[in-house]
Order: C-alpha cells, then sequence, then structure tokens
C-alpha cells in the first residue's frame, strides 16, 4: 500500500504503526557522517545516541542542524547540540553545523551544502540518521526526496520515552504525536513535497 492510499480521517492503530514504524530498521551499517536534525529536546535524546554511535566508529563526522532558537535559549538547534557535544569530548574538528533550518524540510536542503563541504556529496553514500522514532519516517522519506539517490540511510531511533514503535500506543503523548505524524506524511505526500512509497 502506497503511502497516498491511507485516508488519515479513517486512521487506526495499525495505520499509523505500519505508516510510521514499518520497515524502520538500524542496517548496522558504517556512514559518512551522523546527521541529527534538531529539536527542543534533540540534547536530551538524540545527541546521546549520536555521541554513543561517534564512540562506536559507525561515523567520524557529526552534523547538527536546526536554526530555532528554543525559549530561554539564545543558541541556535545546531549550535547548542555542537556545545553540549564538545562538552562530552567530541573534537570540534569532527563536528559541523548547519543554522539556518527551521523544519524537516529545511534541515535535509540546507544541509546539503554542508555536506558537500564535509567532503563532496559525490563521495557520500551512506548518511546515519539520528531522531526520534515518530520522526524517522518524514526524515528518510525528506532526505530520498532531495538528495541524491545513490546516498544510502541507517536509520538510528534515538528513544525519546514517548513515541517508540513499542510504546506509542501506551502514552497519550505519544499517542497524539504519532497520529498528528501520520496524517502530516500523507499531507506532504499528497501534496508532492514527499515521495510517495509502498509501505
Amino acid at each position: 500500500m502506497k503511502i497516498s492510499e491511507f485516508s488519515p480521517s479513517h486512521f487506526n492503530e495499525d495505520d499509523v504503526s505500519k505508516l510510521l514504524y514499518y520497515g524502520i530498521e538500524d542496517n548496522l551499517q558504517k556512514g559518512d557522517l551522523i546527521f541529527v536534525p534538531g529539536s527542543s529536546k534533540a540534547a536530551e535524546y538524540r545527541l546521546p545516541e549520536a555521541i554513543r554511535l561517534y564512540h562506536e566508529g559507525r561515523a567520524k563526522k557529526l552534523l547538527f542542524s536546526g536554526g530555532v532558537k528554543w525559549p530561554g535559549n539564545e543558541l541556535t538547534e545546531a549550535e547548542f547540540l555542537m556545545k553540549k557535544a564538545i562538552e562530552y569530548g567530541i573534537p570540534a574538528r569532527d563536528i559541523f553545523i548547519e543554522n539556518i533550518s527551521l523544519h524537516t524540510k529545511e534541515n535535509v536542503l540546507a544541509s546539503m551544502l554542508f555536506m558537500d563541504r564535509m567532503c563532496g556529496l559525490e563521495n557520500i553514500s551512506n548518511i546515519i540518521i539520528v531522531t526520534a522514532p515518530f520522526h524517522m519516517r518524514r526524515m528518510h522519506l525528506t532526505l530520498m526526496t532531495f538528495m541524491p539517490k545513490w546516498i544510502q540511510y541507517s536509520l538510528v531511533y534515538a528513544d525519546d520515552g514517548a513515541t517508540g514503535k513499542e510504546q506509542w500506543q501506551q502514552n497519550p503523548y505519544g499517542k497524539k504525536r504519532a497520529f498528528d505524524e501520520a496524517g502530516k506524511i500523507i499531507d506532504y505526500v499528497k501534496k508532492g513535497i514527499l515521495i510517495d512509497l509502498a509501505i
């Protein structure tokens, strides 16, 4: 079934599970970089997972993306992630940031230039994506839509405590996030913003 064939007005939990989580698994491949889109709590959930992957040798470079400044923080998402990563002991030379994007599509579009500057897009074969479980499908689809077609992706969930594959249905916040996200993906696909795939 293609994403465009789902109907938000007739959604059930099985549809949401299929749309957001089916086939999303870490292939355990090494990458040319670890790509972390920002969020209000990215430093709390996504950053530790990215650092774990870095220390395991999955990739030698980190790219933090996000230009939003959340209340109480003078730094952009990407700048804050970089600051925290350095505090965790990651060498600054291994960190790149993109700090003008305001949403997922811009995370990808704005980051393409920085990836090209890092090592040349033509030299990138695999990107390790680290994001929240509910956000992974849209992040992956966005990269597949706008990045060069030869690039592959390793999909690594950062546990946010609410939207994981096995927990979202039991968590009221996670359930709302999942249903909202599924509807957003279908809308973007039907508008032609994201590619339509069989799930």
